[in-house]
């Protein structure tokens, strides 16, 4: 079984770093994309100035600081070894991924498959240039849960059964393309948001490892996702949902509440035109 030729856009978080170490122990790497955040323009740095923007911002950045603290994540995710990318030869830096050099790569390198996780929102050039090929880990089960936040909002809502990860085709919209996977992880007493979801993550990233072989060999996967859920954005998370959690969780997840990790595959239906589902859908060796 030959692998998959495989590129990746990818952020800088150890959650990300050790999303592409994984990968590339299981497919032929032909770069590892990540976004310098260096690119502005008049319309950016005015958007960016606006009071409501900019306070949205601070509150975000208060919040994350106290959450990130004594680098949990790296921790999480590398133990005491130094959370790094295991092929940084690898590594093209543009200042976002819409950039035109990556859709330019894209149609240089012609790889099997392009997986996504932690970048900014994927349209113009690369979307055209990648489909069918853009496959993204996004940190909530779709439909039910799409955008930003999803592990907060699944237990601000009481439903820790939906927190989780989904792998799915990108389309236009966000988190809704054709489904591949539901990754959701093992739930225990005394988890906290930020423990599940790096859980979620780390599940979710041996589930796309696994995809990459059974893609390789031979195996289709997509279904159309069941309505469009709800969309949670960055903004919608205040203060007041906070304290609400905070209530509710004041320990973390209750004792009497505890979940294996799980699974659900989403195979293609092969009775049925694919383009009815998704494009995306027919990755196909």
């Amino acid at each position: 079984m030959s692998r998959l030729r495989l590129l990746i856009l990818c952020g800088g978080a150890p959650r990300h770093l050790h999303f592409a170490n994984a990968l590339c122990g299981r497919a032929d790497v032909l770069a590892i994309v990540q976004e310098s955040g260096a690119e502005w323009n008049r319309e950016k740095i005015l958007r960016v100035l606006r009071l409501k923007t900019l306070s949205s911002k601070a509150w975000r950045w208060l919040r994350d600081r106290r959450r990130y603290t004594g680098d949990r994540e790296a921790r999480f995710f590398f133990g005491d070894a130094p959370a790094t990318l295991d092929r940084a030869d690898l590594v093209r830096s543009f200042p976002t991924v819409n950039h035109p050099g990556v859709a330019d790569l894209v149609a240089a390198l012609s790889p099997d498959l392009i997986a996504v996780f932690g970048t900014s929102l994927i349209k113009g050039a690369l979307l055209e240039a990648g489909r069918p090929r853009l496959v993204n880990l996004h940190g909530g089960l779709s439909p039910q849960y799409r955008g930003a936040d999803c592990t907060f909002w699944a237990l601000h809502n009481g439903e820790p059964e939906q927190v989780g990860c989904t792998i799915h085709y990108i389309d236009p919209g966000i988190d809704t393309g054709g489904l591949i996977a539901h990754a959701s992880p093992e739930v225990r007493p005394g988890d906290d948001e930020l423990t599940l979801f790096w859980r979620a993550v780390a599940h979710s990233t041996d589930v796309f490892a696994e995809l990459l072989d059974r893609v390789a060999a031979g195996e289709r996967f997509g279904q159309q996702q069941p309505g469009r859920g709800r969309l949670y954005q960055v903004k919608d998370r205040l203060l007041r949902h906070e304290r609400a959690l905070a209530r509710r969780m004041p320990h973390g997840i209750p004792a009497d509440i505890r979940l294996p990790a799980r699974t659900r595959w989403f195979p293609a239906d092969e009775t049925r035109d694919i383009r009815e589902v998704d494009t995306a859908c027919a990755i196909s060796q």
